[in-house]
């Protein structure tokens, strides 16, 4: 474990705990008492002093990274290039560019990388899906994810650190547009910038398609909590309620997904979500980003 973020403490450490095929063997973070705090809570072996220790320790197959996303390429660079794979937090970095280079260095190391997009191991999320693709194919897709930041030292809020509400949840409302239609034609956005943090506060895009068929998707740090995706086609309307969040349900998709990616690891097999899917995510968010001017 890179780092000591919330999302390790709340929901991907019990994943690897409860999972079947891993354990947490070494934490380190800039913060050295936070990283005892969460190696006592989540009984993990050792906390070292700084992550290279934990590059360096031979006990450690994988790390997870869920570092700001100004460091994901980096940490997973220097991770490749101590022979551990990698499981990445979302977006898999700041840009396609980014991205690209993290694919060539997995393949030249022979070693895994997958982004850790925990809303697709979910059965609930998959069933739907799946019964989309299975019928016609929609007409429209709406997929939004918002909330409200708080924290003003929230590196959310740091441009330089990857912040804003596009990398941040706008990424959830791509990947499962292109889960659903594939890779659009045109992309058109608009977006507001705080002029304090100058980071994207809230953002909308249009996904086009060449066969006529459209997707909305939009994202927020400024709203009321709100997560949603509406599939229409022809002929009938399907909703699906929390489909990002639903790690509270019976089946946890944090533990799902380190499962997969265990499995991955252990047998040698391609990960479930690919550096090629990653790197298609990324390359929308930068269309986006530049149709939106933030």
């Amino acid at each position: 474990m890179l780092g000591a973020a919330g999302i390790a403490d709340s929901a991907v450490l019990p994943a690897i705990t409860a999972s079947r095929n891993g354990r947490a063997v070494a934490i380190a973070s800039r913060t050295a008492d936070r990283a005892r705090e969460l190696a006592t809570h989540h009984q993990i072996e050792r906390v070292l002093p700084d992550y290279e220790a934990v590059l360096a320790d031979p006990d450690v197959d994988a790390v997870y990274i869920p570092l700001p996303n100004n460091l994901h390429r980096e940490w997973t660079l220097r991770a490749l290039a101590a022979g551990k794979h990698v499981l990445c937090e979302k977006p898999i970095g700041m840009s396609s560019e980014e991205a690209e280079e993290m694919a060539a260095a997995s393949a030249d190391s022979g070693l895994q990388v997958m982004e850790a997009f925990m809303y697709r191991f979910h059965p609930r999320t998959r069933a739907f899906v799946e019964r989309v693709r299975a019928g016609e194919r929609p007409v429209h897709v709406l997929a939004g994810f918002g909330f409200t930041l708080k924290k003003p030292d929230d590196y959310r809020f740091r441009r330089h650190l990857g912040g804003g509400s596009l990398l941040d949840v706008g990424c959830y409302a791509v990947s499962v547009s292109r889960w659903l239609l594939g890779e659009p034609d045109t992309v058109l956005a608009l977006g507001r910038v705080d002029p304090v943090t100058d980071v994207d506060m809230s953002v909308t895009a249009v996904l086009g398609y060449e066969d006529g068929a459209s997707a909305a998707v939009w994202c927020s740090f400024e709203s009321a909590e709100a997560q949603g995706l509406t599939v229409v086609t022809h002929n009938e309307s399907l909703s699906l309620e929390k489909p990002f969040s639903s790690h509270r349900d019976p089946e946890d998709h944090y533990q799902l997904m380190v499962e997969s990616f265990g499995d991955s690891v252990l047998e040698r097999k391609p990960v479930a979500i690919s550096m090629e899917e990653s790197i298609a995510n990324m390359r929308v968010l930068d269309r986006i980003r530049e149709a939106a001017r933030i």
